[in-house]
């Protein structure tokens, strides 16, 4: 065993969250060792937000190329999926880190690679790769920024089946004849999408009555519809009682609820997210293994002084921005705490509470046609108590999208507290609405009072101009 090495903080887990904590870390004076089992940049570089979009913006292109009359003509063909898979192998920088690790270096960060482990109060030892052992002391902090793994559901069969995971689906290296999707969240229409869209005959095999059930119903209809068109099998209120594939090789069979069957050359499960926790040695500091870390607004665990759970591992939103937003909330607290600075004396601008967390989290899913979402949904603000008023619009009515060609459809609603005449939440389906999507946020979470958006003149002609009609119907 090497002797103690001591930081002011000690960060476990490298991705994109680890990494703001370091950074805020550093840019306040304190010295910061990071600690990594995988590559340095997280699930978001490698396997999740960069690789998945890269798949998924030569179809979206296509689409609206298809929609734009003088161009529709020269976009029948198939995508070049050779092309676009390499596209996507360098925006997962081809799986190596070295741009990442040379980022800690330049901030005087130190990187030690290995599984990482809490080891009692402020104490984390690291077993590296070639059986190096190294214990490091945090004077002020250990963040735990580990995130979260996909979770496979417990079906006969599926232990040997060699079945995709969010991992698998967007690094593969060929794509499927057949691909059977089970799951209707972001990760299943997403890659229904980007695969489908590559060649693959798509089925979707979904549990509860319809896709993405979590924002409005209205969303989930049109990117079903969407599906549909371009050839995916969509089953609804369907489950999936066991798997068959041979030695994990070959198709795959899935045994329905009913009995019946279906074949594919892949299939992914997209049925979940559990946190990363089960093997860093929460139970050296009184914390149950493989649990979600709850934490107060500045991301520090609850009952404790020094440890930090930030990210997907408190479970408040199992988003990228969202654990990044964290993060640079959590660095602040723990270098104004490590500086003994009162954190109520230098929170008037929210620099150490995370509150975006709750009430504006902002999501985009980049299907075609894209799904954007801030806030509460009119069902989620009604079981919380509040007297709202769901107000919508079609987008396709809105001069801006009409620019986008042919066939244009979609949907904006805003949900309206009645009492404060503030908004809620707003959501928006239809191409390029991702990009709408930051207003709103702004809108919710800075609580401006609809009388005041008035004066938020939208340019002429886009599709922003959707706020201007969606006010005029409130106002009636």
């Amino acid at each position: 065993m090497t002797e103690p090495v001591e930081f002011d903080v000690v960060v476990v887990g490298a991705g994109p969250v680890g990494e703001n904590v370091v950074d805020r870390a550093r840019a306040a004076g304190l010295s910061t060792a990071v600690v990594e089992s995988e590559l340095v940049g997280g699930e978001c570089s490698y396997w999740a937000c960069m690789p998945s979009k890269a798949l998924l913006r030569p179809a979206i292109a296509r689409a609206d190329a298809r929609r734009t009359p003088g161009l529709s003509q020269s976009v029948r063909g198939p995508l070049d999926a050779g092309a676009v898979l390499a596209h996507r192998d360098e925006h997962a920088a081809h799986w190596k880190d070295d741009g990442q690790v040379d980022w800690l270096d330049s901030i005087g960060a130190r990187l030690y690679r290995g599984q990482g482990k809490l080891h009692g109060p402020k104490k984390v030892i690291v077993d590296g790769p070639e059986g190096e052992h190294h214990v490091l002391t945090a004077r002020h902090a250990v963040a735990v920024c580990t995130g979260s793994r996909a979770v496979l559901p417990d079906i006969p069969g599926l232990a040997g089946a060699k079945a995709w995971t969010s991992r698998e689906a967007t690094s593969s290296a060929r794509v499927p004849g057949r691909l059977a999707v089970v799951g209707g969240g972001v990760v299943g229409v997403e890659m229904a999408t980007a695969w489908q869209a590559l060649g693959s005959q798509v089925t979707l095999l979904v549990r509860g009555g319809g896709l993405l059930p979590r924002m409005e119903s209205f969303v989930g209809e049109h990117v079903a519809d969407a599906l549909t068109e371009g050839g995916a099998q969509i089953r609804t209120n369907t489950s999936v009682t066991s798997v068959v594939r041979s030695d994990g090789a070959g198709p795959v069979t899935l045994v329905l609820d009913g009995g019946e069957r279906i074949e594919a050359d892949e299939v992914l499960f997209a049925t979940g997210r559990a946190p990363r926790t089960d093997d860093i040695g929460l139970e050296t500091v009184g914390l149950e293994p493989g649990s979600w870390l709850p934490v107060d607004d500045s991301c520090r665990v609850e009952g404790s002084a020094w440890l930090y759970a930030v990210g997907d591992v408190n479970h408040r939103a199992l988003l990228t921005h969202q654990g990044k937003y964290q993060a640079r909330i959590a660095g602040a607290a723990i270098a104004a705490r490590a500086q003994r600075v009162p954190l109520l004396e230098t929170d008037r601008w929210g620099a150490h509470a995370a509150t975006a967390d709750r009430s504006a989290v902002p999501q985009v899913v980049f299907t075609d046609p894209e799904a954007a979402a801030v806030g509460l949904s009119l069902a989620e603000a009604e079981a919380a108590g509040h007297r709202v008023r769901a107000v919508d619009h079609d987008l396709s009515a809105v001069a801006g999208a009409s620019l986008y060609g042919d066939g244009y459809r979609g949907r904006a609603r805003m949900v309206v507290d009645l009492d404060r005449e503030i908004l809620l939440g707003v959501t928006f389906v239809g191409p390029g609405v991702g990009e709408l999507l930051h207003s709103a946020t702004v809108a919710v979470a800075g609580e401006v009072p609809v009388d005041r958006l008035w004066h938020a003149v939208p340019a002429y002609p886009t599709i922003s101009e959707v706020w201007l009609r969606l006010l005029e119907s409130y106002r009636g």
